[in-house]
């Protein structure tokens, strides 16, 4: 059976190494039976997604699937690159707050900035980028139909929400800011105090889509 859609194979040739190729009648997707090198095998980006949901890190994901640092870097961009983002509840109410964190080298500072539902404490979107009103807007945009947006008293979300649903009330943001510790509690590239900071912002962005999304 295909292991994309769990179709009909058929037989369609040889690879180049002698290895027999098949077709699925239903997607017609091409496939072996069996892969020599884990870097070919479909099932492999689910386990990547789980383990980067659990909190692995990029070293220990090299030693456990056995996989080349660069294809593994390729491979969890690509995976999320496939993922959805979620449609943003209109008349919901929504919780907005940074994450700072490191790329390239500590004294090059990112903001991670995301929108936390507080009915079912999902994250509807956020941004990756330096904590200015470009990267804020591509979440506050997105909660223009918001019934309520709770954030800290910075500066910018003066400006970029309307006065009619922006909050700033004392423990508006209990649920986002708990929800913080979380994350810097499962990705280690986002800890205080850590070494394993990532080295590129689409490599965060990545990691963070799938966290959130995968």
């Amino acid at each position: 059976n295909c292991k994309f859609c769990n179709g009909k194979c058929v037989k369609d040739g040889h690879q180049k190494n002698g290895i027999q190729r098949y077709e699925c009648k239903d997607c017609h997707r091409k496939q072996q039976a069996s892969y020599a090198y884990n870097a070919y095998d479909p099932s492999l980006n689910k386990s990547i997604t789980t383990f980067i949901k659990e909190g692995v890190g990029i070293a220990a994901l090299l030693e456990y699937l056995k996989y080349q640092s660069l294809l593994l870097r390729k491979g969890i961009i690509s995976i999320s690159k496939n993922i959805t983002a979620p449609h943003v509840t209109a008349n919901a109410e929504y919780e907005v707050d940074e994450i700072k964190t490191f790329v390239g080298r500590k004294t090059d500072h990112i903001w991670v900035t995301y929108a936390l539902n507080r009915d079912d404490k999902s994250v509807s979107c956020f941004s990756v980028g330096p904590r200015t009103n470009e990267t804020l807007r591509k979440v506050t945009d997105k909660l223009s139909n918001a019934k309520r947006v709770y954030t800290d008293k910075l500066r910018q979300y003066r400006t970029l929400l309307s006065p009619a649903i922006h909050k700033t009330t004392n423990r508006g943001t209990n649920h986002i800011e708990r929800y913080n510790l979380t994350i810097r509690t499962h990705i280690k590239r986002l800890n205080r105090r850590t070494i394993c900071y990532s080295r590129a912002i689409s490599m965060l962005y990545a990691v963070m889509k799938i966290y959130f999304w995968g």
